[in-house]
């Protein structure tokens, strides 16, 4: 087992996020930039009928070869909070760095655009509070919480993500990630032990059913994979890639948090039950594990339900507004409600075959170790 290991480290090393870009162009790396006066004027809209508000803004860039250089940056206000980037004096901005010439020597060789406010810090802070807490409470189980989480999100980065962008098959690639980051994750918290082996074999079956239940739903629904802006940017970047399975890729992976709890619940519970009473037959622990398994999963499923409900709130509010034959047929709408059933009822199959996978897997291992013994 150490060995694969080894050979995931080795695999996720040699993979690199893939981004499609034109070599023949220069790309120059985003700077930080400080807010340091703001004055307003009044500006044409592109229909010239509108009167829009102009912050013309002064900004000295605090990164990069360009650091200590001050540019007054237009910043247009339309009043669509959806696009606005309302700036004040003090604020930290991240800067897009335009070059006007084919060699950049000199600040005049470049323009600056305000991309977005500087937000990484807080996103530090708040990561920060939650690997301590992670630490203070779990201890050492909390320290492969922490690895796990790593491994995990290093696997969409460096693997899925590539995969996805140099062509291989969305689904699968899901699959394969999905089974990797639940083999590092169940064996790192639960150990080398025939209960996180059941955990294991139960999550990745389950795996497999979520991303050919995702293929059908998309198929017989007619979802075309555009649910949303994300989409429809990549489309113009990349409209080589099969969106649809992009789609069913992101509900395999939106189920796998649930499916691992649950199969790792439904484990663990079997062989506490089997180290209480090691009389019990496979069909006694398979029961135990299935009753343990009802009251799993009507947490489970709703809260993947609320997961996606909460994240899709404008969505449901806009239900409000518009005919509701029309509103559940939406796609996006469609799409939501899917990926939701789709993990849910993958949940409902990962009770029974976990619950049968460690009965029987518990049960002959203990007896093969008191053999032993």
């Amino acid at each position: 087992m150490k060995k694969l290991f080894i050979a995931l480290f080795l695999l996720m090393l040699s993979l690199k996020p893939a981004f499609a870009a034109d070599e023949t162009k220069i790309i120059l790396p985003s700077q930080t930039g400080v807010v340091e006066s703001i004055k307003y004027e009044d500006a044409q809209g592109i229909n010239q009928e509108e009167q829009n508000t102009k912050q013309v803004v002064t900004v000295k860039v605090v990164t990069g070869n360009f650091k200590g250089t001050e540019r007054m940056i237009d910043n247009m206000l339309t009043g669509n909070p959806a696009y606005d980037i309302n700036l004040s004096i003090g604020d930290n901005v991240i800067l897009h760095v335009e070059p006007l010439s084919d060699t950049v020597l000199t600040p005049d060789d470049v323009d600056f655009f305000i991309a977005d406010i500087k937000r990484d810090n807080q996103i530090l802070i708040f990561g920060a509070i939650f690997f301590i807490m992670l630490l203070l409470i779990g201890h050492k189980k909390g320290l492969t919480s922490i690895i796990s989480i790593v491994s995990t999100v290093a696997l969409i980065f460096f693997m899925l993500m590539p995969m996805i962008l140099s062509g291989f098959c969305p689904i699968a690639s899901a699959v394969l990630t999905g089974i990797l980051s639940t083999l590092i994750t169940i064996y790192f918290v639960g150990g080398f032990n025939a209960k996180s082996s059941s955990a294991v074999i139960g999550t990745a079956i389950s795996l497999i059913f979520a991303g050919g239940l995702s293929m059908l739903a998309i198929y017989f629904a007619h979802l075309t994979g555009f649910a949303g802006e994300e989409p429809m940017f990549l489309y113009t970047a990349r409209p080589d890639l099969s969106f649809t399975g992009i789609l069913s890729a992101s509900m395999v992976i939106a189920s796998l948090g649930a499916l691992m709890d649950t199969s790792v619940s439904i484990a663990s519970t079997i062989n506490e039950i089997y180290e209480t009473d090691k009389k019990l037959s496979i069909k006694q622990l398979f029961k135990s594990g299935m009753n343990v398994g009802r009251d799993i999963i009507g947490t489970m499923s709703n809260t993947l339900i609320l997961v996606y409900l909460g994240s899709s709130l404008p969505l449901v509010l806009l239900s409000s507004n518009i005919d509701m034959n029309k509103f559940f047929n939406l796609n996006q709408v469609a799409t939501e409600i899917l990926s939701a059933l789709t993990g849910s009822i993958a949940i409902l199959i990962c009770v029974p075959i976990t619950a049968i996978i460690a009965a029987i897997l518990i049960k002959q291992s203990k007896e093969k170790i008191e053999f032993k013994f």
